[in-house]
């Protein structure tokens, strides 16, 4: 049963809305009120709501496909179907509707009235189904529905295959159905009167009827639930409502955007500030860096000076330039009239190499035996007279 089943039709040009079950008569969109309690409904999405297309508007063919067929059926159906049909292909739109693994309806209507429809609705929220007329009476294997109301009549007779038609083009109709196929078992019959609706039925059809005192409310009360053939496919599926969206969150959207506008300048002007800041750092720490070694690449400043000051203090296993220094000083300072004039220190070797002027000759070698004495090994690499004294050039490093 769909007790929430809500459908719109088109009676007499005129939109209406039936429920099914419902014993009140179908409610016309153009009473005051209608349309804003369907728009609630469809806002609500807790009952279905579905328009009708009318059936003389919509070819139903089944179809069954083979596995190939199956795989690019969308894009063949329509050829599949151009000889059996009279009009331009071109001119219909053609949606299918798979009824097993190999079985399809095929649902062919006019571009124009599938625009004429959408322009009736446009008052309403996106209704996403569109379902041929025959395909929403109930059905049943081996069984018809025939639905009489007024001069029309609307008949099912298979799960994808049903038209619409006049009232007195009925009987030639089912003669043509049953030359066709073989009679059904039963055939629901839905109407007012019962004398006049089971005269137009043939004989073969006339054993097996089962009239029902009703309408299309009441049809659709035993209508299957799951889901239903939908004409709107490809260029007419429901399409997201981003302009409605836009209106409702415009304002909020252009808020956002100048938020986030002013968020990336500030961020960006805090980058740029924090660049110069990280550039004046680095600048300041190889000004201070140059103030203690002028030679030599900067790679990590910290680390290089903190490894040239453990290498200046020295060690138990072996001199630094401190303790290299002191030992050199000692023996120096017994030396009258020797002194130091220039001094370069490699923390590679440990080596310090001296610059001295001593009075003569003998004075260097006594410096030299005395840095021996000490533990300290010096090496005499060059000696000029200069005059009154002698320079000499001496490689001092650890040893003993």
């Amino acid at each position: 049963m769909s007790e929430n089943l809500n459908v719109l039709r088109l009676v007499g040009g005129d939109l209406c809305w039936y429920r099914a079950g419902s014993t009140d008569a179908p409610q016309s969109l153009a009473a005051p009120g209608v349309v804003e309690r369907l728009a609630g409904l469809l806002g609500e999405r807790r009952e279905t709501v579905v328009f009708a297309a009318p059936g003389e508007d919509v070819r139903l063919v089944e179809l069954t496909v083979t596995p190939e067929e199956k795989k690019h059926l969308q894009a063949s159906l329509p050829f599949m179907l151009e000889e059996a049909v009279a009009e331009d292909i071109e001119a219909l739109h053609v949606a299918r509707h798979p009824r097993g693994d190999l079985d399809v309806t095929a649902m062919l209507c006019r571009h124009e009235c599938m625009a004429a429809w959408a322009e009736a609705l446009a008052a309403l929220p996106t209704l996403r189904c569109w379902t041929p007329e025959p395909l929403l009476l109930p059905w049943l294997a081996d069984e018809w529905c025939l639905l009489l109301e007024g001069d029309r009549a609307l008949l099912r007779h298979g799960a994808g295959a049903g038209t619409a038609v006049e009232r007195e083009l009925l009987p030639p109709l089912l003669e043509a159905l049953l030359a066709e196929a073989a009679a059904p078992s039963a055939l629901v019959v839905y109407g007012e009167d019962q004398r006049a609706d089971t005269a137009l039925l043939p004989p073969a059809l006339a054993g097996c009827c089962q009239w029902r005192r009703g309408g299309f409310a009441q049809a659709l009360w035993l209508s299957g639930a799951g889901e239903r053939p939908n004409l709107r496919q490809g260029d007419y599926a429901p399409r997201l409502p981003l302009r409605r969206w836009w209106g409702q969150w415009q304002r909020v959207a252009v808020v956002l955007g100048i938020a986030f506008a002013l968020q990336l300048a500030a961020t960006a002007a805090e980058y740029r500030q924090l660049r110069a800041d990280n550039l004046s750092l680095r600048e300041a720490i190889q000004e201070r860096y140059r103030e203690a070694y002028p030679r030599g690449a900067v790679v990590d400043a910290e680390t290089q000076l903190r490894r040239q000051l453990e290498a200046l203090k020295g060690t138990g296993q072996s001199s630094g330039f401190t303790s290299l220094l002191a030992q050199v000083g000692a023996v120096l300072e017994g030396q009258r009239g020797t002194a130091v004039e220039s001094l370069n220190y490699s923390q590679r070797g440990s080596e310090m190499r001296l610059n001295i002027r001593a009075p003569g000759f003998g004075a260097v070698e006594r410096v030299r035996a005395g840095l021996a004495e000490a533990g300290v090994e010096a090496v005499m690499e060059s000696s000029t007279n200069d005059g009154d004294g002698v320079r000499a050039r001496l490689r001092v490093g650890g040893g003993s």
